[in-house]
């Protein structure tokens, strides 16, 4: 097995697994104060949301059983590099639409326009409970967007790195069976 592959694999599978486990749990939170609350941004957050948690459940699945297989060195079909390469392809797809659709719905850009929008005292913000749950409601909301922004940018980048794997090897690979001068 070609030095690369033994290495750079099996850890960008699990960087892919480990934020997209993060995300799990960030959005199911978010999912269930929302649904407690019933105090929905829009219904398309909500259902962005929900995008987002199908996207953190595929790719937390299938995520380790490729790493699994990876390390376990399994030989069938769906431990092959082929369908990594269709997986990879099609998460990137699912994480690139989610976040790119994420940063088009939120509202505002960064938090700060919450705490400047409110009213101080000689420069001291008042701490009351609405303007504290709207900071950190928006900042969660962001950090949906960027964990989804790191899983696709993770995705691109394993299944790049896998394509020139593949690429690079065919180069030097020679068929067991081969004798030259036959």
């Amino acid at each position: 097995m070609p030095y690369i592959k033994a290495h750079y694999h099996p850890f960008l599978f699990i960087l892919i697994t480990m934020c997209a486990m993060a995300e799990l749990g960030l959005t199911a939170y978010l999912i269930s104060v929302g649904n407690e609350s019933r105090n929905w941004p829009s219904a398309r957050y909500h259902s962005l949301l929900i995008l987002f948690e199908f996207n953190a459940v595929w790719t937390t699945l299938f995520g380790a059983a490729y790493m699994l297989w990876i390390v376990d060195g399994a030989v069938h079909f769906l431990a092959s590099i082929a369908s990594s390469i269709v997986w990879l392809a099609i998460t990137s797809a699912l994480w690139g639409a989610a976040a790119g659709m994420m940063h088009n719905t939120r509202t505002g850009g960064d938090c700060n326009w919450i705490l400047n929008s409110s009213t101080s005292v000689n420069g001291v913000l008042p701490c009351d409970t609405p303007q504290e749950l709207s900071v950190s409601s928006c900042r969660e909301t962001l950090t949906v967007e960027a964990v989804g922004w790191v899983l696709f940018g993770l995705c691109v980048l394993t299944l790049f790195a896998t394509c020139m794997w593949v690429r690079t090897s065919k180069r030097g690979y020679v068929s067991a069976g081969y004798k030259p001068g036959m």
